[in-house]
């Protein structure tokens, strides 16, 4: 149900991110209209980050989008379908993260974005940072996240 995203992909990916956001984050709009986050998926997104889908049936559930720098592995993007949230999809992207990743393994989440917040601390990860939003598009106060295992 996991695989690699592919470019035929990239209509379907940006949907997951935008109906996601939409949905899950009304504090913090997209600071895109949906052309350009659509044409950015193309782009940007799928050529420069390892980024794989949750896929069921003809539906793409879920993204993932992941990068390494010399010093710490990141995951960029976790984002599942409204409809599909709840069903431990977004637990098997991450354990996938956990096992393709070399540690230090780092992620942002917004403040205010609770449930994402308790979904990453109940799979191991520890806050340890806490910012105003400045280096965020959206300008909303964010929260650096490591893996515990790994501090």
């Amino acid at each position: 149900m996991i695989r690699s995203a592919t470019f035929e992909d990239s209509e379907a990916v940006a949907t997951v991110l935008i109906e996601s956001r939409r949905k899950f984050l009304p504090f913090a709009p997209s600071a895109h209209p949906e052309a350009s986050v659509r044409h950015w998926v193309r782009s940007t997104l799928l050529p420069t980050m390892r980024v794989v889908v949750w896929e069921e049936g003809a539906t793409i559930a879920a993204v993932l989008a992941m990068s390494a720098e010399t010093s710490a592995s990141w995951i960029n993007q976790l984002y599942v379908l409204p409809d599909w949230n709840g069903k431990g999809i977004g637990t098997k992207m991450l354990l996938h993260a956990h096992r393709t990743l070399s540690p230090p393994i780092h992620l942002y989440s917004f403040q205010e974005n609770v449930g994402a917040r308790r979904f990453y601390e109940r799979n191991g990860y520890k806050a340890v940072e806490f910012t105003n939003g400045e280096g965020n598009e959206e300008k909303c106060p964010d929260v650096l996240y490591v893996l515990a295992t790994q501090i």
